[in-house]
């Protein structure tokens, strides 16, 4: 059975994973002798530790990249119908290919919060200071003051991770997200040789929303019946604007329709970028008008400045 007791891997990891894979494929070496090859963080370790053995009892791929956590599900399936088909090279390039352009939308947010979360952290640390070097304050005061601001931020985090699906903004992004992996899944499915029948439902295993899962899980009802999958698309309510339905029809068509998906997909992925692009630029100006509010706070209210105020003007 699978591994469930490890996370899956950061998306960081799984780029640098098939992209080692890829290189190595292309190079000839035999799996067991290119997983023993591989160079990843040393937490991962264990795991290709663990797929060497698996593919030396049985030689499977596939299956021991995903018992042992290193694949995915969805990952694993595609490199087997590869391996099915001659050589697992060209799926290794693809899924690096589709990982390093998603590690790197992650990353672009990740850095463009740091300078400012830094900011925030030395404003907590350094706004009771004065009340401390004074003795207005003591030491478990002053780390109250600190601490107490901090909780506030893990609980409004918290309370936005869980409500992040009815923020407008973020809502529309990660069901763009959603929509957007369900179509490049199910366009490297296709590009592997699974048939349409075989491919929507396991594509549809990319959606974690369960709404979203139940308005996509009506297409391959209507392609099972006969609908082409641009008719069974122009139905869906959400997909009857845009590109996505004219490049479907295009091709299949033309007999390209993983490429023509594949070119939505890239069209989406750089529209998502760009979304993620200004709420980078912006999220650090909110966060920055947080410090500066903070701060003045703390210099009004503290007791640096109050303290010298007259009493009728605290």
């Amino acid at each position: 059975m699978p591994s469930t007791s490890l996370p899956p891997l950061s998306l960081h990891t799984r780029a640098e994973l098939y992209t080692q894979l890829a290189a190595l494929e292309n190079a000839g070496l035999p799996a067991l002798k290119a997983f023993a090859t591989i160079k990843l963080a040393r937490d991962v370790q264990p795991r290709l530790v663990q797929v060497q053995a698996l593919l030396a009892r049985r030689g499977d791929i596939a299956l021991a990249g995903e018992r042992s956590g290193l694949f995915t599900k969805l990952d694993a399936r595609l490199i087997q119908v590869a391996l099915n088909a001659g050589s697992p090279g060209r799926m290794y390039q693809r899924l690096a290919d589709v990982y390093t352009l998603r590690a790197a939308q992650a990353a672009t947010v990740k850095s463009r919060l740091m300078l400012p979360a830094f900011i925030l952290l030395a404003a907590l640390f350094i706004g009771p200071l004065p009340s401390l070097i004074n003795g207005a304050i003591g030491l478990g005061g002053y780390v109250w003051q600190v601490v107490r601001p901090l909780l506030a931020i893990a609980a409004l985090y918290f309370i936005g991770c869980r409500l992040q699906a009815r923020l407008p903004v973020l809502s529309a992004l990660q069901a763009r997200r959603k929509q957007r992996d369900f179509f490049e899944s199910l366009a490297l499915m296709l590009e592997a040789g699974i048939s349409m029948l075989e491919a929507l439902p396991a594509a549809l295993e990319t959606i974690d929303d369960e709404k979203m899962r139940g308005e996509f899980a009506g297409i391959a009802p209507q392609v099972a019946k006969g609908a082409t999958l641009a008719q069974a698309l122009a139905r869906q309510p959400d997909l009857r604007s845009g590109h996505l339905v004219s490049f479907v029809e295009t091709g299949e068509s033309s007999g390209t329709l993983p490429e023509m998906l594949f070119r939505h997909t890239a069209l989406e992925t750089d529209s998502i970028n760009g979304a993620y692009e200004q709420l980078a630029v912006w999220a650090p100006r909110f966060i920055y008008g947080l410090v500066v509010l903070w701060m003045t706070y703390s210099l009004i209210s503290g007791s640096g400045v109050a303290s010298q105020m007259p009493v009728e003007l605290r």
